[in-house]
């Protein structure tokens, strides 16, 4: 099984005529066959297009058959194998057992949001009976349910290849909420899309649906995207990737005939609070535990612990030589691309000059192309609090080190902090006063807040947040993993005195679909 280097628009497989794109090998600088060639505003008419003509029979789908389809994604990609998983290696140097388990997250979720789909809750069905004797006004019959938005536009990020990419979670969550899908595949990993979106395409024509339901594009540079994000077909986009990526599409989007939202997970440097008992009693263990966590996957992970804060003191001091010390012990990993790597060097450079900010370990220095050389800095609290720039995210395996005089200078540190996607308290039974002062400041600024574990790893489920306010994320209403993503793609409507042959199924008398109700502001189901 070899990809073939096309476009898919609905059930066709299309040859780009634009700018050729070449997937490379970013652990041996290998270009990749075969080459693919970006879609036009030709390509990216018809997938609109066909998702319009899909979207209204797509919508109105049975919960069954709906969760079906998206098992048999999931199935279908299973199904690729090996060739997918190694197609995946080459197009971004990560190892196989990460690649596998990104495979089994991708395929769980689309399973997660079957379960969800078949469950109905994300309807919100609610009924207010008519009270035609109230006075001194009668109530009319009111019910309400959650239905599609429309077509959404969905782009696949750099940094996971499978569970945020073609078939990932905003991919899952808008094909759950009865939404067609138009996605721009990442152009660092065109062979992966590819498999992935013929798996899709497999799995539409299996279940009988409409062919606009899916569609996968590419293309060099940003042309594809804006005129993805410009269609007024599109009525939402997922989006995950950088700030500037994220508020360039907005932008866009808010500027149409027609504002469409712009989900967007963006910048994050996911603060951890060293609190003094914890890091008294277990500095040591803490130490490791970050590293390990900075480490994780060259630190290409949008929940990577970039700040660290404590207050000045021995423990501290002990933390970071601890730290500093597993640091330099650091094998350099391999960046995804070339252009992540070359950002993130010029991040590091730039603290490295800068003339607050100390050095206080690097990793060992890689021998080949877009290695990953791990970094810890060190600054003072003050002069992080006058200098924004030092809250700009490093995408890779370097940390900051804020060191404060006490309690009360930490949370001036947690009041100036951005939107963030996390923020961890490293506690102990002796730090809960402290912990509670510091937790409002903390909801404030983030999405997840976690007590003594690491932000890295994001559990698919029903109660996970992967959200937060700007620049974390567009919009801090909603998540982009677990469950409740799929509210992003729905939108309330309200149906006053419509005859019985005119409602919807899940709104009819008896409750067809056994589905939970609110009625008269009672739950029933």
């Amino acid at each position: 099984m070899q990809p073939e280097g096309v476009l898919l628009i609905g059930q066709q497989a299309v040859n780009g005529g634009q700018a050729a794109i070449r997937a490379v090998n970013p652990a041996t600088g290998e270009v990749l066959e075969p080459v693919y060639h970006g879609g036009s505003g030709s390509e990216v008419e018809q997938a609109c297009r066909l998702a319009e003509a899909a979207f209204d029979s797509y919508r109105e789908t049975s919960l069954e058959a709906r969760a079906a389809f998206l098992e048999a994604i999931a199935t279908e990609i299973e199904d690729l194998g090996d060739a997918l998983i190694e197609r995946a290696i080459m197009e971004t140097g990560l190892p196989r057992a990460r690649l596998e388990g990104e495979r089994g997250r991708t395929c769980g979720q689309l399973r997660l949001f079957a379960s969800v789909v078949r469950a109905g809750e994300w309807l919100d069905l609610r009924h207010d009976p008519a009270l035609p004797d109230r006075t001194p006004l009668p109530r009319p019959d009111l019910r309400q349910r959650h239905i599609a938005v429309g077509p959404v536009a969905v782009f696949g990020a750099s940094n996971f290849p499978l569970a945020f990419s073609v078939a990932g979670g905003d991919t899952a969550s808008a094909l759950a909420a009865g939404c067609p899908v138009v996605v721009k595949g990442h152009a660092a990993h065109l062979g992966t899309s590819e498999f992935v979106g013929r798996a899709i395409q497999r799995a539409v024509a299996k279940c009988g649906l409409p062919e606009g339901v899916f569609s996968l594009l590419f293309g060099a540079g940003n042309e594809i995207g804006e005129m993805l994000v410009s269609d007024p077909r599109v009525k939402a986009v997922g989006f995950t990737g950088s700030r500037r990526g994220g508020t360039a599409l907005t932008a866009i989007a808010q500027t149409r005939a027609e504002p469409i939202p712009v989900y967007a997970e963006m910048s994050s440097i996911n603060p951890v609070f060293l609190l003094p008992e914890a890091l008294s009693v277990r500095g040591g263990a803490i130490a490791e535990g970050f590293v390990a966590s900075l480490n994780m996957g060259a630190g290409q992970f949008c929940t990577n612990p970039g700040l660290v804060l404590g207050v000045k003191s021995g423990a501290l001091e002990a933390f970071v030589a601890t730290a500093g010390s597993a640091v330099e012990a650091s094998a350099p990993q391999t960046m995804l691309t070339s252009a992540i790597h070359s950002a993130y060097e010029a991040s590091v450079e730039a603290l490295a000059k800068h003339p607050k900010v100390r050095e206080i370990a690097r990793g060992q220095a890689g021998d080949s192309a877009c290695q990953c050389r791990a970094g810890l800095f060190a600054v003072d609290a003050e002069d992080f609090i006058a200098d924004k720039s030092l809250q700009n995210e490093v995408f890779g395996s370097t940390s900051l080190v804020v060191e404060c005089r006490d309690i009360d200078e930490m949370a001036r540190v947690a009041e100036r902090l951005e939107g963030q996607l996390t923020a961890t308290l490293q506690m102990d039974d002796d730090d809960l006063a402290t912990a509670k002062a510091l937790l409002p400041v903390l909801e404030r600024k983030a999405g997840r807040i976690l007590a003594n574990g690491w932000p890295t790893g994001v559990e698919v489920s029903h109660a996970m947040v992967h959200g937060g306010p700007y620049p974390a994320t567009t919009d801090p209403r909603t998540t982009s993993v677990g469950s409740a993503a799929i509210r992003r793609f729905l939108r309330p409507v309200c149906y006053q005195n419509l005859p019985a042959g005119l409602l919807p199924e899940p709104l009819q008398d008896g409750n067809p679909l056994a589905v939970t109700r609110l009625v008269d502001g009672q739950r029933e189901g």
